[in-house]
């Protein structure tokens, strides 16, 4: 998987991947009238600039079906990790915490992404209490133990991240951070104190063209430090100097 974008090692796992990585919670891939021929396009070209980490989910509208139809047959190019929990095809719809639905739902998605296994598997998003209280820790393990992914990971973030991290499980943690959302800054370091990946999502805050007044106030605030530099960069930038980072 040879690129020109320095790599990182995620945590005790053998992937070498990308600083750089390619999120698929992207609306216009499955909203606008380009659809799955944009996708193609900006999936291949993806590949193209060497980008080898995609990370994508069954409630991201139809990325995995694009996935599977567009870039399957680069499989040996690229990691992959989607993730699990989920009952339908846009956040909206919710997620069911039992280890049924973790099974049907890397069952699907290998079917929809045309490969006989990922190579990470996360929780998406779940509380403490669901973890703990629904076997879904041990289904995680058996998915894992089957072959259909190589780790297992959870996205998370404060108050249940520490508590995720302590129970030494999980190979990689997906936590939000960002200049403009800095709260789990320290947690991150600690987390990857033990070993896991950091996937870090949100790390340009995709809120240069937000209309939610109190991310408009930040954006603006940050005039005062980029000068000349395009506030995306700098972002991307603030969030890749984590030492903790290893892919945004």
């Amino acid at each position: 998987m040879g690129n020109t974008i320095p790599t990182k090692l995620l945590g005790r796992t053998d992937l070498e991947v990308s600083q750089l990585g390619f999120g698929t919670a992207l609306p216009e891939l499955s909203n606008s009238p380009l659809g799955d021929e944009h996708a193609g396009r900006l999936l291949n070209a993806v590949l193209d600039a060497g980008i080898n980490f995609i990370d994508t989910s069954p409630d991201y509208g139809r990325s995995e079906h694009q996935i599977g139809e567009f870039i399957s047959t680069r499989r040996g190019e690229f990691y992959l990790a989607t993730k699990c929990g989920c009952v339908g095809h846009n956040w909206g719809q919710g997620h069911k915490w039992t280890s049924e639905q973790l099974h049907s739902n890397i069952d699907e998605s290998l079917r929809r992404m045309k490969t006989d296994q990922v190579d990470l598997l996360q929780m998406h998003n779940p509380t403490l209490a669901d973890v703990e209280h629904n076997g879904l820790i041990e289904a995680l393990q058996d998915i894992r133990a089957s072959g259909k992914t190589r780790f297992i990971g959870v996205s998370s973030s404060s108050p249940d991240l520490i508590a995720f991290a302590d129970m030494q499980v999980f190979d990689v943690f997906q936590i939000p951070y960002s200049a403009l959302e800095r709260r789990h800054e320290n947690m991150i370091t600690y987390v990857a104190g033990q070993g896991a990946g950091i996937i870090i999502r949100g790390g340009i805050a995709q809120g240069h063209n937000n209309k939610d007044t109190t991310t408009n106030t930040r954006n603006n605030a940050l005039e005062d430090v980029t000068g000349s530099m395009d506030r995306h960069e700098f972002v991307l930038r603030f969030t890749l100097t984590h030492p903790s980072c290893h892919t945004t």
